[in-house]
């Protein structure tokens, strides 16, 4: 865990891990999110705190105008996964996937301790099929981006005999 100026020992937030349906004849999607965000300041050329959900301009075209830090990195697609099954139980429809989601706090300092969890993946994810990663931006409020990749770390070993 990560340590204070002082030496004290900082504990990591749990990595919060649930599943829905366990049906074999289904396939298995894995949900990835974090709720973590950088730091910011109003003076940074936030309109509004940037800690306070608020609601700018009123509906447009059926769309509500939420600022707030993380909205869209990685609050908002969280929230709106969560939506999605907690939709399909309000209306008693079978999903059509079975379920997982893992959750972080650290992804912003680079997923500490999420590393350990993913070698234990007979544990959790010995049957996930798909991954779905829904750390991304739309490029403008009418066109969705469709994200299929991203910079950041690679890490591997190659072994060379």
């Amino acid at each position: 865990s990560p340590q204070l100026p002082d030496g004290q020992d900082l504990p990591l937030p749990p990595v919060i891990l649930g599943e829905l349906g366990k049906d074999p004849q289904k396939p298995t999607v894995c949900f990835y999110g974090h709720v973590d965000v950088q730091p910011a300041k109003k003076e940074d050329g936030w309109k509004t705190d940037p800690y306070t959900l608020t609601e700018v301009d009123g509906v447009y075209l059926l769309i509500r105008n939420l600022y707030g830090r993380g909205a869209t990195d990685n609050k908002g697609p969280v929230l709106a996964w969560i939506n999605a099954v907690e939709t399909f139980r309000a209306l008693k429809l079978a999903m059509p996937v079975n379920f997982k989601f893992v959750i972080e706090g650290m992804e912003e300092a680079g997923s500490l301790g999420l590393e350990k969890l993913l070698e234990e993946k007979q544990c959790f994810f010995f049957d996930v099929d798909y991954v779905v990663i829904s750390d991304n931006l739309w490029l403008s409020n009418k066109k969705p981006a469709l994200t299929y990749g991203s910079r950041g770390n690679a890490c591997f070993f190659v072994e060379v005999k």
